[in-house]
């Protein structure tokens, strides 16, 4: 097949639409069920590189999250703390130590659940049964994988009453070198963006302190690949294999830097104990909690403590701005990367309360003495990429 038809480009009034090879030649994705659209194929296309990627970078199975053109999260397939499955609602899955794909798309889906909320999925490797479980019971728009297991296709089919969008990749499939869009009737070219990331890139250490892990090199790679694939300007928190916290498409780097440390810290604080044992009523579902996780996070008291009868068997303690501080404050070791230079200290100010300790951004601002003092101020440690990573 060298063309699908779509049921409409960005919006309903846009037809016709459809994806072809320019060349004539077949497409190298095959829709096995559902009717994906346009944004749905954006959003498959981008992730199934940014997983692809990852795992050829890191040798693991791996998952992303994607809402609008962005990932939410990526994930590699390490296995989930008791408190992390607890946090992401998946310590009710039969078998998921045993899947590190299942546990990749946990921790994917699991980090910013209310921007996943109708994500778009893509998977490193062949969808199995446990990943397929935990697909079926979250709401989102479709998956992408290069192949899934019998049993776990026919389980996918029978979401969304049998409208599910599941489209299977050709692993193997390599793109052309030159890439084109138009725009207002007018086309643009470019050559594609075969930038590798790997560990090479941070050997360039700015800082006093020149002691980087080979963990954090691992999340910085994480981060990294994540923002190659996120629409810029953006910024990445990355810690224990994923990414924790996504800033995109935002005009000024503190607003990446604040945005995404700010979902990176409600990841931590879903882990603290006062969110663990929040006494939810039974029939408060996961998308639910979620909202009322972030309220009573954000401490917005008047829609979560004082109307408690609404969502919780008893009235639970607050969350209290002095607790959250201490909590956070005992953090570190969490890796930051950004996809084009820090202008200023301010964003290293911002990421230092998140817990950062690693630092990877392409470097070349004329402040990048105050950047690297700033940096040394908190003892991180920092590396200059010489690389940008813009993606639109």
């Amino acid at each position: 097949m060298n063309q699908i038809e779509l049921k409409y480009g960005c919006n309903p009034n846009q037809k016709p639409s459809r994806i072809y090879m320019a060349d004539g030649s077949e497409l190298p994705v095959t829709v096995l069920n559902g009717r994906p659209g346009y944004i749905n194929f954006l959003d498959a296309l981008n992730s199934w590189q940014l997983v692809k990627e990852l795992k050829e970078a890191l040798g693991m199975p791996c998952a992303a999250s994607f809402k609008h053109v962005s990932p939410t999260s990526a994930a590699l397939g390490l296995k989930l703390s008791d408190r992390l499955k607890r946090s992401c609602f998946v310590d009710d899955i039969e078998g998921l130590d045993d899947s590190p794909l299942a546990c990749a798309y946990a921790r994917a889906r699991g980090t910013d659940r209310m921007s996943s909320y109708g994500d778009f999925i893509a998977l490193s490797d062949r969808c199995d049964i446990t990943t397929a479980k935990l697909i079926k019971r979250e709401v989102s728009d479709g998956v992408i994988a290069p192949s899934y297991d019998e049993e776990a296709l026919e389980l996918l089919k029978s979401k969304k009453k049998g409208n599910y969008n599941i489209i299977q990749i050709d692993e193997n499939y390599e793109c052309v070198p030159i890439e084109t869009k138009m725009v207002y009737g007018i086309t643009f070219e470019q050559g594609h963006n075969f930038m590798k990331i790997s560990d090479d890139l941070f050997n360039d250490i700015v800082t006093q302190n020149k002691d980087l892990p080979d963990e954090a090199k691992r999340d910085l790679i994480v981060s990294l690949i994540t923002l190659k694939y996120t629409q810029s300007n953006s910024v990445c928190y990355a810690y224990d294999g994923q990414a924790i916290g996504v800033g995109a498409g935002q005009q000024s780097r503190i607003h990446c830097t604040r945005l995404s440390g700010n979902k990176a810290d409600t990841w931590f604080l879903r882990m603290h104990d006062k969110v663990l044992n929040l006494p939810f009523r039974k029939e408060l579902g996961r998308a639910d909690r979620d909202n009322v996780i972030d309220a009573y996070i954000n401490r917005n008291e008047e829609d979560v403590c004082e109307n408690w009868e609404k969502y919780f068997t008893y009235r639970p303690d607050p969350l209290t701005q002095s607790e959250i501080r201490e909590y956070l404050d005992s953090l570190s070791g969490v890796s930051l990367g950004s996809d084009a230079f820090f202008p200023f200290g301010d964003n290293i100010e911002r990421a230092h309360r998140s817990g950062v300790s690693y630092v990877a951004q392409p470097g070349g601002s004329i402040r990048d003495d105050n950047v690297i003092k700033t940096c040394d101020q908190y003892d991180m440690v920092m590396c200059f990429t010489g690389i940008r990573l813009f993606h639109h």
